[in-house]
């Protein structure tokens, strides 16, 4: 039997495979709410049960917080893991919604059909559509694609505060040769893509202190320290002209991206001007000799996130303040270590501080490495190739500007690389109300499951 057979199955029960998805998106498993405790647990249970139809040896694993479900099935000389997540956002402001956000149903839309619900695009939709991918293949072939493990999490939107003693506790059970993550989308909506390099994070919020108390400014403007001035002008020499972030050793680990991988975006067509139009803007910021895509896909930022001090009430209060405060944050790229950055950034801001000035740093130097995975591995050509043939569509190997933690953690913990292959839209609306998942994306993300199956065998 052939691969056509389980696309043809794929097709011929896609009622079924839809019905499956809206029993899922029923269960209100808001994770970062204690009220939905035993909704999330309800969740988990669906999992298992419904990977034991299968023929996966399924299990809902305890943790301090929500279950893990981790289900083992299949045969074959090469070892994958899937991931996603069962556990969804909360649903506020629930007035802004047009329906009950968890009674889901499928709408005419004048972009297609969509699945509307909270959960629908991330995750619940998305994980099913791997789980599918493997039913149609069981119904053809009397066996899984290959050997499977299944590991689905309940606490990813609510920080997953068990994800990583879960990973180091159950190493052994859950190493693989490859990870595949569904917890992203295509490029601008219609281009499929495997994800590649996901930007790291590092954070620092800190009080740059002066005088011990406020000060009339009567009295002592023109003669005391004003902190905000302090804080202003360091924060403004974050950036030279060009866009280049002037902290030393800033970019000692940084690469360069493969011509190879630079011509293949520029072939994208990245319409640059739509994308800031958007949102009212109309001039690209940054380094000045990279490329949009470059600038949110492969290169380091710092970025002023919140910058407060003094009277911000209404009217005024001529005071000079006592302290001025700043809250900043880098995305790394490639090799970039999230400590050394801060510590660098930290020793570049105190150098800068005039007498009578002190800073006062509230948090921890650590932060998540960016994720770099290595497209070398023909797994990652193969993929491509399977998504190209699905939607009909040259796929490309894309960067994501933010940050999937487990797909770092995998590496760390696991030591091993993950593929990022989504079928979400940019307007999917997801953490927002009024949620949907393309009908589309549903039934061709499960054929592409099903073409990237036959060819990781």
């Amino acid at each position: 039997m052939t691969l056509d057979a389980v696309l043809t199955r794929i097709d011929d029960t896609l009622p079924e495979a839809l019905e499956r998805l809206m029993a899922l998106l029923r269960i209100p498993s808001i994770s970062t709410d204690p009220a939905y405790k035993a909704d999330c647990a309800k969740a988990a249970d669906w999992l298992v049960e419904d990977l034991k139809t299968l023929g996966f040896d399924a299990s809902s694993r305890p943790t301090p917080g929500h279950p893990m479900v981790v289900g083992h099935g299949g045969a074959g000389a090469k070892h994958l893991l899937f991931y996603g997540h069962y556990d969804v956002q909360p649903v506020d402001p629930l007035n802004l919604w047009d329906r009950d956000p968890f009674d889901p149903e499928l709408q005419d839309t004048p972009k297609g059909r969509v699945i509307r619900a909270r959960g629908a695009s991330d995750d619940k939709g998305q994980l099913m559509t791997f789980l599918e991918a493997c039913r149609a293949w069981k119904a053809v072939h009397g066996s899984l694609p290959g050997k499977l493990t299944i590991f689905l999490e309940g606490e990813e939107e609510s920080g997953s505060p068990s994800l990583i003693p879960f990973l180091q506790q159950n190493a052994a059970e859950l190493r693989a040769d490859l990870a595949l993550i569904c917890d992203t989308g295509m490029f601008e909506g219609r281009t499929p893509a495997v994800t590649t390099m996901l930007r790291g994070l590092a954070k620092s919020e800190f009080t740059l202190h002066a005088a011990t108390r406020d000060l009339h400014s009567g009295m002592y403007g023109g003669l005391a320290r004003n902190p905000i001035h302090v804080l202003t002008r360091i924060l403004s020499g974050l950036h030279d002209a060009s866009g280049r972030v002037q902290v030393p050793g800033f970019y000692d680990d940084v690469a360069e991206l493969p011509d190879a991988l630079r011509q293949q975006w520029q072939r994208l067509a990245f319409d640059h001007a739509r994308y800031l139009g958007d949102v009212g803007l109309s001039v690209p910021a940054g380094e000045t000799d990279r490329t949009p895509l470059e600038a949110i896909w492969s290169r380091p930022t710092a970025e002023v996130n919140g910058i407060w001090g003094g009277y911000t009430g209404a009217g005024f209060k001529t005071v000079l303040p006592a302290e001025a405060n700043a809250k900043v944050s880098f995305r790394l790229v490639s090799n970039q270590d999230p400590v050394k950055i801060l510590t660098a950034f930290r020793a570049w801001a105190e150098a800068q501080l005039p007498a009578d000035c002190r800073i006062e740093w509230h948090d921890a130097i650590e932060g998540s490495p960016a994720s770099v995975m290595s497209i070398a591995d023909p797994a990652f050509e193969a993929a491509r190739q399977a998504l190209s043939e699905e939607w009909a569509i040259p796929a490309a190997f894309i960067g994501a500007g933010g940050s999937i933690p487990i797909a770092g953690y995998f590496k760390t913990y696991l030591g091993m690389d993950a593929m990022l292959i989504g079928f979400g839209r940019d307007d999917d609306q997801i953490h927002s109300p009024n949620e949907k998942y393309d009908l589309e994306s549903f039934h061709k993300g499960i054929r592409s499951w099903a073409r990237v199956l036959a060819r990781l065998q």
